[in-house]
């Protein structure tokens, strides 16, 4: 199967664990809802582990992946402020936790751009402008 093809099922899947892992550990999450935001932060990873569960199924559908795959970018963009409290957070913390709090941060763009480049692609083969 070319690259092309895998690509959002790979996407998919990373959105469908991620998702699964809002539900199965909770607490993680719950840690890094940003205060500014209202409510409780355990609504908020439950939330966005379901809008995870959904942008996963929306991007394993051919019919439904170019919207999807543009939602998740933007999805990407959106739980940003989460990553950067976590770094902030996490900056006391021994070597190996900070770096992979401070490392999430610029894992952002790369995924942002995966995203769009599966909207780009499907958008592509589908013929649309």
């Amino acid at each position: 199967m070319p690259r092309s093809h895998r690509s959002p099922l790979l996407l998919a899947g990373l959105l469908a664990s991620a998702g699964v892992a809002h539900f199965a550990a909770p607490r993680t999450f719950d840690a890094i809802v940003p205060r500014a935001l209202p409510g409780p932060p355990r609504a908020w990873t439950y939330a966005s582990g379901a809008v995870e569960l959904a942008l996963a199924a929306g991007v394993a559908l051919p019919a439904t992946r170019r919207r999807t795959a543009l939602a998740t970018a933007a999805f990407f963009v959106g739980v940003f402020p989460a990553n950067v409290k976590m770094a902030v957070d996490w900056r006391h913390r021994p070597a190996p936790f900070r770096a992979a709090a401070v490392g999430r941060l610029p894992l952002q763009v790369p995924l942002v751009l995966w995203a769009r480049n599966v909207a780009r692609n499907t958008r592509k083969k589908e013929g649309t402008p």
